[in-house]
């Protein structure tokens, strides 16, 4: 039994991970969201109190026959006007979050988002117009306002910053727009909160928010073309079919640019921490870790070409 709740509380805690926790808020969605929350909590509190209140009174109080005048009252208040002015304060709340994007300002900064099973391509709209490709990560600047320009090329997928803001669907053949307002500078976590298949749970993106300095510096860091060294393993083994690596491979489209792969946090949307170990491993068996992948195993090429392989993806940066 002690064990019991030992994990239980260890579970508990673990979900307070100010990463991805709607209720450790930096964004400015995040902190409205939040306020619902407590609004709500502290209403359900309130109701719960009312009604155990009146359940041990009917128990315990006084046994006297009460008219039917007092019951009438008793129903009228507690069965009609309680609930009603309840759910109305609620909807009153919950309504006065909607955004009013037709008289909105417009936005600091514009990122395309493709959701495909089970990653994130991602496209900043740099001063000039141009668009500035990545994928798997993304890095805002605080207090600045960003819209998400959201579609899919295959299932529904949801896109959720739990830390910043609500979620927003990505939807197949559809554009849905969401604007979010971080307000901390920090590294949170997203996720795809639409079930999309069996690496679903693998499907997150770690999200960084700069001073505005250092976001402008990484955002033309990510402009230019790859300074890696000798590129021959990638370009042999075929990987630049489906990767680009500007300056290097330009033909590839089906999967994530990797042009400054090195300078990301994680392998595979969020599924492993980037070490040369987890990306070793990832040449060998992609589909093993991460189930329904379209990567292709590297496991039948020779060990120096697959470590050459790696030491070249580590130069990416």
């Amino acid at each position: 039994m002690l064990a019991a709740g030992l994990l239980f509380a260890c579970a508990m805690l673990a979900a307070c991970n100010p990463e991805q926790s709607a209720l450790h808020p930096a964004g400015q969605d995040a902190a409205e969201l939040a306020n619902l929350f407590w609004f709500m909590t502290a209403g359900g509190a309130l109701v719960w109190c009312i009604i155990m209140g009146s359940a041990i009174y009917a128990v315990l109080g006084r046994k006297r026959p009460r008219s039917e005048r007092f019951a009438d009252r008793f129903v009228f208040i507690g069965g009609v006007a309680f609930p009603t002015i309840g759910l109305a304060a609620l909807l009153v709340f919950g309504l006065a979050l909607l955004p009013n994007w037709a008289e909105a300002d417009t936005p600091d900064l514009q990122v395309q988002v493709v959701a495909e099973q089970f990653w994130w391509r991602l496209g900043y709209e740099a001063a000039d117009g141009s668009q500035v490709a990545t994928a798997n990560e993304i890095h805002l600047p605080v207090g600045a306002t960003a819209e998400f320009v959201l579609t899919s090329t295959d299932v529904i997928h949801s896109f959720w910053i739990p830390s910043l803001g609500g979620k927003m669907d990505a939807i197949p053949g559809r554009t849905n727009v969401l604007r979010l307002t971080p307000t901390k500078p920090g590294v949170y976590r997203g996720v795809c909160a639409e079930f999309c298949g069996p690496s679903h749970a693998l499907m997150a993106f770690p999200v960084v928010v700069h001073e505005a300095d250092a976001y402008a510096e990484w955002l033309e860091t990510q402009r230019q073309p790859a300074t890696a060294g000798n590129g021959e393993a990638f370009i042999a083994a075929g990987c630049g079919a489906c990767h680009v690596v500007r300056g290097i491979s330009e033909a590839g489209s089906v999967g994530p640019d990797l042009t400054h792969f090195a300078s990301r946090r994680t392998i595979g949307a969020g599924t492993m921490l980037l070490t040369p170990a987890n990306l070793a491993d990832w040449l060998v068996a992609p589909s093993h870790i991460k189930p329904g992948s379209r990567m292709p195993s590297f496991a039948t090429l020779p060990d120096a070409e697959r470590q050459a392989i790696v030491d070249f993806l580590l130069e990416l940066k």
